[in-house]
């Protein structure tokens, strides 16, 4: 049964490793069930409910990865996404996370229907490739500058906006915790150096008992009033009620105070941040694994992007943010992974997570800081193959890149990048590269600032 459903013999793997790389690949991924909860509860929601339903999202996504296009890729609420989520649509924007889930939900249903045809694909590649690596260096830097905050390495500081902390002031609270988060930052990094599969968990875990220890030791003092509580986790059983709290709750979105034209302009934020982040993994991904055929083309990428669309859509109802494809799914394909079976693994072990959520919730945002922090530097690697010897392309990446953090928007980098390329490659008489979606795209964005 499992050889007519994988082909396990004509993809030259076996049972065995197929499910060592699916639990590589959850190893690699799991941090995200510390990291979500903590940043979509600065938007309102409550950290177990979101946990649940990081895992429930997750394992549906991968199980359809699987079933449906047999790639050995897993799916969880992407980074990026959930921090334009919690910081942009529900933080500087201020919209209830009810109307993010909404327009998270309405996303899932149109990359449903463009993933039943060829649309996606065409729209990818209308866009052009430097800007899409501008998109994805900018959503690192964005990732990064949030991981310094929860750190509380970077702090408001009144005559320069933003400054680091005062170490010798506030040893005891904010000062041992960026000490403890730039350890942990260098933890991941040398142990992902060393191929260490799990590399970003462990740091996390490092970092929370080091901080354990040093309240233990009387370095971190307790500070409630502040914000600094108490880092020993409760170990009780995880309350299942909680999933109530977000389950279902897209729709009783209240759509009393948001504009359609706000909206749309959410929904498109999600929509193009999740199409190049989802099909961008999948061939990268692919790659790695030698499965793309001699066109240089992923077979059954029609089958992955509706699996994609699915989990999207699922989660939305659930109560996360954008499911998608995680690069991190590269670690099972490095351990020998070739078929949907390792997905199956990785996609029952996220379902197995859901017992141990008081741990995972438990965990500070100084610790999963370097997560974000390292991710963020992963992301960044795009920046590299920005050609700057041509500043028709390089000009446009580099303003996109930069306005994601100065900014704290994704949305707002992504229009500095589309508008910008249309007007400079218009100016520079290059006209003929500029595909007719990027002309509509330019022409929307600047219609947001003028209307909005």
């Amino acid at each position: 049964m499992i050889e007519s459903m994988f082909h396990l013999k004509e993809n030259h793997t076996t049972v065995r490793t197929e499910v060592i790389a699916g639990i590589t690949t959850f190893m690699t991924m799991a941090y995200i069930l510390a990291v979500n909860p903590n940043m979509l509860a600065a938007a309102g929601m409550d950290a177990t409910a979101v946990l649940i339903a990081t895992c429930l999202a997750s394992f549906v996504g991968t199980i359809c990865m699987a079933l449906m296009a047999n790639y050995p890729f897993a799916l969880a609420p992407g980074m990026g996404l959930n921090a334009y989520f919690a910081y942009t649509v529900c933080g500087n924007m201020g919209y209830d996370w009810r109307v993010a889930l909404a327009a998270v939900a309405v996303e899932g249903v149109i990359f449903i229907i463009l993933s039943l045809t060829n649309v996606r694909e065409a729209i990818f590649n209308a866009i052009p490739g430097t800007l899409k690596k501008g998109v994805s260096a900018g959503i690192g830097l964005f990732i990064a500058f949030i991981g310094l905050q929860n750190a509380h390495l970077v702090v408001n500081n009144d005559s320069t906006l933003i400054s680091y902390v005062d170490f010798a002031g506030t040893f005891h609270t904010q000062g041992i915790c960026a000490i403890l988060a730039l350890i942990g930052t260098f933890v991941i990094a040398v142990l992902y150096y060393q191929g260490i599969k799990g590399s970003i968990l462990i740091g996390i875990a490092a970092t929370w008992i080091l901080g354990m220890l040093a309240q233990a030791a009387g370095l971190y003092v307790i500070d409630a009033e502040n914000g600094f509580y108490s880092l020993y986790p409760s170990f009780q059983l995880t309350d299942f009620t909680k999933i109530g709290e977000t389950f279902g709750q897209v729709f009783k979105a209240d759509f009393s105070n948001v504009s359609i034209a706000n909206f749309i302009v959410v929904l498109f934020a999600f929509l193009f941040v999740d199409m190049f982040d989802t099909i961008g993994t999948l061939v990268g991904v692919a790659t790695k694994a030698d499965m793309l055929d001699k066109n240089e083309k992923l077979p059954r990428i029609r089958q992955a992007l509706l699996a994609d669309a699915v989990a999207t859509t699922a989660g939305a109802v659930f109560g996360t943010s954008t499911t998608t494809t995680f690069v991190e799914s590269s670690a099972g394909v490095g351990a020998g992974a070739r078929t949907g079976l390792a997905s199956v693994v990785t996609g029952f072990l996220f379902l197995a997570a859901i017992f141990f959520a008081p741990v995972f919730t438990a965990i500070p945002g100084f610790a999963t800081a370097p997560a974000l922090i390292f991710v963020g530097f992963l992301m960044l690697g795009a920046v590299v193959q920005i050609d700057f010897n041509d500043l028709t392309e390089a000009v446009p990446a580099y303003l996109c890149l930069l306005a994601m953090p100065l900014m704290y928007s994704i949305s707002e980098g992504i229009a500095m990048g589309v508008i910008s390329y249309v007007v400079i490659n218009v100016c520079c008489a290059k006209t003929k590269k500029i595909t007719p979606l990027m002309y509509v795209l330019a022409l929307l964005f600047v219609c947001k600032y003028i209307f909005l």
